[in-house]
């Protein structure tokens, strides 16, 4: 579950949670409360992947990073904030997300894309290679576009997301 690649091992901060299988493979750090549900990859065996605190990584998630080479000098690492909720089957690959976003269910973010802080990405929705998505707006299709500007309910409700798989992986770590 815990792997290491190269020589670098996973840095695994205070009252995190792998589920035991899930892989988690060479330079990748998960912030304090992070946890990492079953089935996931998060597979940083070319470039960093950086998981906030108090985020979360649902079943069959996908996370991975682009080398550095020709085309793109450097690599580019994954870099997702805190209090983030990664939904289900979610593929991320080499981009950045703010604090407080929820990537719904199936959604894909390719490479380079960014999200602002409290970003809400719709279930089964296509980010393309290089976008931008402004903070406090929902997004939905292929490719997502914003669809309105979210609630403060909605806002709340990504404070609350990340809570409560906080307090369920506090659950699955106490009866290990």
């Amino acid at each position: 579950m815990i792997r290491s690649f190269q020589n670098i091992t996973p840095k695994l901060a205070p009252g995190v949670y792998v589920d035991e299988s899930a892989q988690v493979i060479g330079d990748v750090t998960l912030g304090e409360d992070a946890s990492v549900w079953p089935l996931t990859v998060v597979r940083g065996d070319v470039n960093k992947i950086t998981i906030g605190a108090r985020t979360n990584i649902q079943d069959n998630c996908c996370l991975h990073v682009t080398h550095d080479g020709p085309y793109t000098p450097g690599g580019v690492e994954l870099i997702i904030g805190e209090e983030v909720t990664v939904g289900h089957a979610v593929m991320l690959h080499a981009c950045t997300i703010g604090d407080r976003c929820l990537i719904g269910m199936g959604a894909i973010l390719l490479d380079r894309v960014v999200l602002e802080d409290e970003c809400f990405v719709a279930a089964g929705s296509i980010v393309s290679p290089g976008k931008r998505l402004k903070g406090g707006w929902l997004y939905r299709g292929t490719p997502a576009v914003a669809v309105r500007e979210l609630t403060e309910a909605e806002r709340d409700n990504l404070r609350y997301s990340a809570a409560h798989y906080v307090r369920l992986k506090n659950k699955y770590l106490a009866s290990a």
